[in-house]
């Protein structure tokens, strides 16, 4: 007979599960040299045996069973092959097949009767169960743990975990950031900031370093953290589970101010994070060449309309003092018309675009309005195509239309200019 060696992790921490595979490969290769085993591999796995069909490694075996590569496997203990119904299954089958002829383990051995497979199925069975049991504690755990005000897993910035035996696990207001971020709730509520805002304050005015050493925060956690209900004394677990518990806690916020900045965001005063606009990442700052990002605001209007704002100004990467100054995308929208004709275009791209715009134009005419003229992309004037892009196109045709400038548009104090590049 001809056997694999499998050494599977234990469900221990990653060091021990090292330790563990190295002296599992140790054990069986003595106790195949004491019994003149024949071992032609070793197969070593760090997957979990919980979960069916998770392990390549070990469907690898069961492929190789199945082109008679081997027909024995060698391994520590059965619960090291299945921890689960579907993969006791594949072996059961395979020994019914005559494909494997013998599963070895340290103190025991499985062949294909009907007295040591069933003895095979009660031990991984058992090894099902004691998972199973093992996730139910650890959840019932977990949630007496909510009952007691006590949120699992580090808590959110402007925290820290109690170190104190007696209040092991409590979060404690941290005393350097939790002001910080009190405030950024304040900042929002009362003075309107947007996320740009909070994000520029916090890196270049504060000086805000997280509990790592990382400077400032990104856009991102900014947005998770007005949205956070740890925040004002309550938390969820699981995250979206609906379930929600009052922490032990003390409060940076009160419920007031949180539900004032959740109608801050509901009506869109802070920008969508990681949002596209239109001409983002494809103009440069004319005073420090850092790159330009945009920002949204939206204005109610009398009649009870919404009126929607975007400015583009430096993101001040290179230069926190930079004044490069902001402007509006109409008037941005204005001044790149204005420089239609000083502007080098990859013309071939742009005609390239025409034709297909044209084409499906084209298409439109003779289902919809039965109509047979022809139009020619010689015809169409680039420039003027341009233009009716940059009023009337969609974000992406616009960004789309900039790709194809052989020169760089910079902004300087509210004006464009172009420089060859």
């Amino acid at each position: 007979m001809k056997y694999v060696l499998y050494a599977r992790k234990s469900t221990e921490t990653e060091e021990r599960q090292i330790l563990s595979i190295d002296s599992q490969v140790k054990e069986m290769l003595q106790i195949a040299e004491r019994e003149n085993i024949e071992v032609i591999d070793i197969r070593r796995e760090s997957h979990s045996a919980k979960d069916s069909g998770q392990r390549p490694v070990f469907k690898e075996i069961l492929e190789d069973l199945r082109r008679q590569r081997f027909n024995g496997i060698l391994t520590w203990a059965p619960d090291r092959l299945s921890r689960n119904a579907g993969d006791l299954g594949s072996l059961v089958d395979l020994m019914d097949q005559k494909l494997l002829l013998e599963i070895r383990t340290y103190g025991q051995q499985f062949r294909n009767s009907p007295n040591e497979k069933f003895l095979l199925m009660i031990l991984c069975s058992q090894a099902k169960l004691e998972n199973d049991n093992k996730s139910i504690n650890v959840k019932r755990g977990l949630r007496t743990r909510c009952e007691m005000g006590l949120r699992p897993g580090s808590p959110p910035i402007g925290y820290l975990n109690e170190r104190h035996m007696d209040r092991k696990c409590e979060a404690i207001v941290d005393p350097e950031r939790g002001p910080v971020i009190k405030k950024i709730f304040e900042k929002v509520a009362y003075e309107k900031w947007s996320g740009r805002k909070i994000y520029n304050w916090l890196k270049f005015d504060l000086n805000f370093k997280s509990a790592t050493g990382k400077k400032g925060l990104a856009l991102g956690n900014i947005y998770l953290i007005l949205q956070n209900p740890f925040y004002y004394g309550v938390f969820e677990y699981p995250a979206k589970s609906g379930n929600f518990y009052t922490g032990k806690h003390t409060p940076l916020i009160t419920k007031e101010l949180f539900d004032q900045v959740q109608s801050q965001v509901k009506s869109n005063v802070l920008r969508v994070e990681n949002k596209e606009f239109a001409f983002t990442k494809l103009m440069t700052c004319g005073m420090c060449g850092s790159g330009i990002s945009a920002d949204e605001k939206f204005k109610k209007q009398k009649n009870g309309g919404v009126h929607r704002h975007v400015y583009y100004g430096c993101t001040k990467a290179r230069d926190k003092n930079c004044k490069g100054g902001y402007i509006n995308e109409v008037e941005l929208i204005e001044q790149l018309e204005v420089l239609m004709e000083e502007m080098n275009l990859d013309e071939i791209g742009i005609k390239e675009k025409i034709k297909n715009e044209v084409t499906r134009f084209k298409k439109f005419q003779k289902v919809l309005l039965g109509k047979k003229e022809e139009v020619n992309v010689v015809d169409i004037d680039i420039r003027n195509y341009m233009r009716f892009i940059l009023r009337e196109g969609e974000d992406s045709e616009k960004r789309e239309l900039l790709g194809c400038l052989t020169s760089r548009v910079s902004l300087k104090e509210k004006k464009l200019t172009l420089a060859n590049v």
